[in-house]
């Protein structure tokens, strides 16, 4: 099982319980279209999960191709 080296922390995006046994780390790009059609599915699992899951999303911008990600971010 992989293991979260970077501790989330206060200045993360986080929903759900602070002290759930499951962790989701997404690292997205708000013009990313791959980013934007996993928000439902992680939505779904976090529904199915209850407090047992935890979200933390990460800003990634993709400055290469996505020029308006960082400003967004």
């Amino acid at each position: 099982m992989a293991i979260l080296k970077v501790p989330v922390d206060q200045n993360d995006h986080i929903r759900g319980p602070a002290h759930a046994p499951i962790t989701l780390v997404e690292y997205g790009d708000y013009e990313c279209p791959h980013c934007a059609a996993a928000r439902p599915i992680v939505d779904h699992v976090q529904l199915s999960f209850g407090g047992r899951m935890r979200f933390v999303f990460r800003h990634f911008p993709l400055t290469e191709i996505h020029p308006h990600a960082e400003i967004a971010a």
